[in-house]
Formats: structure tokens, sequence, C-alpha cells
């Protein structure tokens, strides 16, 4: 899909063609689509493929006139019934007169600029823009990692109460979607200080103070990233203690029954020989069995209640 838009009068409108100082925003794009933009812009085919490859590396590349800066821009997916945060390829496309940006997926940080959600940004000044793009894109992954930390409290919240694998399973998740986090974070750091050397970044003080404010957004995204994969590993690892000490609690238990339980059974056993033995006469001797039996029997349970064994 390919969308086109315009600051006229501080006010941001779609239009229908690409005209010098229009933003070109590509979602999900066809072939015909990247070909028509390429040839439009005069722009390398491959600029705008990039960002189409989930797989593809952030990075900094310049081919004549055009800069390509690839980033990678957080997103939400389900998996199994679980939301695992992920990261995409996002394409920012520098020319002389236009800025594109291609993306798999319509993200919110582009989507917030033409619903009017982002104040005082126009299509024109385009070194700005491109900033303040890459700005909401480091306060995303701020905002993500606040969601990962409130739902990896809720979890452990279900966790205390009832140590089933799915609560297990969710951790597993967050971390996962923490180490995602981690790797596109440091990818986007080496973007950000390659963007630092550019001459279209130094020409205004503003914009150098703007690309500086966002590199210490990222930074800040890092070091939140790294806190909380140390807090859920160790949590991660607390639980693990925790289920494997009450497994051995209800094997330690189960055996103390059942040495209880086969006390009377070893005395039934010696008396039920075919040999003489002590009571065989007797007409009380099955209740005076029976009553040693249970009285050797409350005596192992006080051996094991005294050695802390049941």
């Amino acid at each position: 899909m390919i969308s086109i838009y315009r600051t006229e009068s501080d006010i941001t409108r779609e239009i229908d063609t690409i005209e010098p100082g229009s933003w070109v925003k590509l979602v999900a794009p066809t072939e015909e689509e990247m070909q028509f933009v390429a040839n439009k812009l005069n722009i390398e085919l491959d600029f705008i493929k990039a960002a189409t490859d989930e797989e593809e590396r952030a990075r900094l590349e310049i081919e004549e006139e055009a800069t390509l800066i690839l980033v990678d821009t957080p997103v939400v997916a389900e998996e199994q019934g679980l939301e695992l945060h992920n990261a995409i390829p996002l394409g920012i496309i520098y020319t002389p007169h236009n800025i594109v940006t291609v993306c798999l997926r319509d993200v919110e940080i582009l989507s917030q600029f033409h619903n009017t959600r982002v104040l005082r940004y126009s299509t024109k000044k385009k070194n700005r823009f491109v900033l303040q793009i890459l700005y909401k894109n480091a306060a995303k992954f701020l905002f993500y990692l606040k969601q990962i930390d409130k739902s990896s409290t809720r979890v452990e919240r279900e966790l205390h109460k009832s140590m089933k694998n799915e609560e297990l399973i969710q951790m597993l998740k967050l971390e996962k979607s923490l180490v995602y986090f981690s790797t596109s974070i440091k990818s986007n750091e080496v973007v950000m200080e390659k963007l630092l050397r550019m001459p279209f970044i130094k020409e205004y003080p503003d914009d150098l103070d703007l690309l500086e404010d966002v590199i210490i957004e990222n930074k800040q995204a890092m070091e939140m990233c790294a806190i909380y994969r140390d807090i859920l590993s160790g949590t991660m690892d607390a639980f693990a203690s925790v289920i494997s000490n009450n497994l051995n609690i209800v094997m330690k238990v189960l055996t103390s029954l059942t040495i209880v339980i086969s006390v009377p059974t070893l005395i039934a056993s010696l008396w039920g020989m075919n040999v003489n033995v002590p009571f065989a006469g007797s007409p009380t001797g099955f209740w005076t069995v029976l009553a040693i039996s249970l009285a050797c029997s409350l005596a192992a349970v006080i051996i094991l209640n005294i050695k802390k064994l049941l």
C-alpha cells in the first residue's frame, strides 16, 4: 500500500501525487509500487526492498543522492494466545526532495504523524522529520519495555499462587522478547552513531541536539532492557529452584509415609508365617498384634517428626 502526505500551513494532508516536500509511506508494498516509487524518485530499488526483508540488519547506506536509514522498530505479535514482542525493519529513505518510509506493517510510530498526534512537524523539513521518526521509535521501545516489566510482575504473582507450566511459558516468552529487543536496540545504536557524522545532520544545531536526544533515549532503552533481562533471568532461576525444592519436599513426605506404612506390613508378615508365634492361641491375639503395629507406627511417626522428615 502506498500513501503520500504533505504538510501545508502546519497541517498534514494526504495527496494523490508525489510532490517535492512530500512523505511517501509504503506499507507491505507490492513489486509494482516499489518499482513506481524507485523510478519516480530515482532511488535504488534495493533500498526499498531492504525493509521488506524481516531478516535485514539495521544499517546506514548512501547511494548517489539517496540515503537509506534502516532501523528496527518494535511490534507486538500473537503466538499461541500469548503476546510476543519482536522487531521488524523500518526503512527511511532520505532524498533531496522527499522522505520515503518502508515497512511490512503499518506501525504506530508512523501512523501518529499523519493522524496529527505528533505536533510541530513538517514533511518539508526532512532532516527534522527523519529525526522525529527515530525519536518516536526509541520512545516506543521504552514503552514496550515497561509493558514487558508489568507483564513480568503479573506473571510472577500468578506463579506464587499456581506454579503451573502456563505461567512459566509466559515468562519464557517475555525473556525471548527482551532478547529480540536487546539485539535490535544495539543495532539501532550503531546507526545513530553513524548519523552523527552525516553532513545533512550537521546543517542545523537543533537537529544535532535532537539526534543526541535520540541516542540518549536509545541508550536508556538498552539499559532498561539489560536490567529487565537480569531481573527476569533471576526470577526464572529462583522459581526453578522453588519448584525443585517443592518436588524434594513432596518426595521426602512420600518416602516418610512409605516407611510408616511399611512397619505394620512387616509386623503382619511376621505373624502370618506358618510357625509358632506369640499370641497364636490367644483369643485376643489379633487385637494384641494390631496394637503392637499401631504402637510401632506411632513410634516411627514420632521419630520422623523429631528428625523433621514429616
